[in-house]
């Protein structure tokens, strides 16, 4: 029996599910400032961010497969070089956020760092076959010279310092990141969150899957992680679902300052653990449909 989704929003379906309109992951997006060394160059649809320094760069996520031809032009935009790129980072292995790092390495010649439960499906570039939305997933291209990066973690390169912050249940290599970045003599807390909602797939529920049955107790303890990270600039994998375009429609008022919001990341939080609670829902209806059929 195929599950049929009832979503939050029809933002958040688009946003979290691989099947679901993926043109609007390449919707064309201007590169921006978002603060200090740090620049959103992804797509409308799809984030990647890029922080800077004089010793190199470190790219945040490089999106679908389309998509590096176009991160490198933004990066050539902004005034830096793509060459310059010495990390490469992820949040999860799924198409629509590491479809394009096979690509983007091989401009720039950077190192990936991926979590160990990341690292065999962004180097091989197949797909996690106990993912519940295995069926909408694709394969990417295999990716060379990948290490790996811990929990808790931190990414060096000259003056910056970006932390890993391990986030699985949405996948089960789930990593979101942390940072500094500096603006008029004002510093804050950068956070870029990985997704945090939980989705079941076709005839697979999040809640009673077999390939990873600590899928809920997962992402319950990542919700409450991001929740409590000092955070003052939000930047989520889908842009939208952290508010990323309300914020950045202030810019031309407030300058950079329009992106910060202390409430950011435990707002993010409410908002996956009400979808959380909905996907528990949906998976007990369709057990105990399941349950009186074959009664």
């Amino acid at each position: 029996m195929k599950k049929k989704y009832a979503s939050l929003s029809a933002i958040a379906l688009a946003a979290c599910l691989a099947s679901a309109q993926a043109a609007d992951w390449y919707a064309p997006q201007e590169p921006f400032a978002v603060y200090g060394n740090t620049y959103y160059v992804g797509t409308g649809g799809i984030s990647a961010l890029l922080v800077t320094s004089e010793a190199g760069h470190v790219l945040i996520d490089v999106g679908a497969p389309k998509s590096p031809a176009r991160i490198a032009q933004h990066i050539r935009k902004l005034g830096f070089k793509v060459e310059d790129i010495r990390y490469i980072l992820n949040s999860h292995a799924h198409h629509d956020h590491a479809g394009g790092i096979g690509e983007l390495q091989k401009l720039s010649g950077a190192t990936v760092l991926a979590s160990p439960a990341s690292l065999a499906l962004i180097s091989s570039g197949q797909p996690d076959h106990t993912d519940p939305q295995l069926r909408h997933l694709l394969p990417m291209t295999p990716v060379k010279k990948v290490g790996v990066v811990h929990d808790g973690e931190v990414v060096r390169l000259g003056p910056i310092a970006l932390t890993a912050h391990f986030t699985p249940g949405h996948t089960k290599g789930g990593t979101s990141w942390t940072w500094q970045s500096m603006e008029n003599g004002r510093v804050v807390n950068m956070v870029y969150a990985d997704s945090l909602y939980a989705l079941s797939g076709d005839d697979v529920r999040f809640s009673d899957n077999p390939g990873y049955p600590d899928a809920q107790a997962a992402v319950e303890t990542s919700i409450a992680r991001i929740a409590s990270l000092q955070c003052d600039v939000l930047v989520a994998a889908h842009p939208e679902l952290s508010g990323l375009w309300k914020r950045k429609a202030r810019q031309p008022e407030l300058g950079n300052a329009a992106f910060i919001d202390p409430e950011a990341c435990r707002n993010y939080a409410v908002n996956a653990r009400t979808w959380l609670a909905k996907t528990l829902a949906e998976d007990a209806t369709s057990a105990a449909l399941k349950g009186s059929k074959a009664r």
